[in-house]
């Protein structure tokens, strides 16, 4: 039993780390990536929900947490699809047109144009 309790500790740790690593290597490349804003149009947006159960003195508790995420398609046909906050979500509609500001796969901002 101390077996695969040492094998589990070990792969549970290993994918803590690289998970780190890659958060951190991800983190560093964004902020080596110029700032650009482009002209896109909002294609589809989609929502995960993640659930976690702790046990704690005979009580389990639940908790979630949403992560939103924004598909835009730039002149090029090129499509991205970035994570964003809640309010952005919000305010963000299918179809909407103007300019996108991101940095690697940061999203900085998105200013609507509207018709004239």
């Amino acid at each position: 039993m101390e077996v695969i309790f040492g094998i589990f500790f070990v792969v549970f740790f290993g994918v803590f780390i690289y998970n780190v690593v890659m958060n951190i290597a991800q983190w560093h490349k964004n902020n080596q990536s110029p700032r650009l804003s482009v002209d896109a149009t909002v294609v589809t947006k989609r929502s995960h929900t993640s659930h976690s159960h702790h046990h704690h003195d005979g009580h389990t508790h639940t908790s979630s947490s949403t992560s939103y995420y924004v598909t835009f398609q730039v002149q090029s046909g090129d499509r991205m699809e970035l994570e964003v906050k809640s309010y952005d979500y919000g305010m963000l509609v299918e179809g909407d047109f103007g300019v996108l500001t991101f940095q690697g796969t940061r999203f900085l901002g998105f200013e609507r144009k509207y018709n004239e």
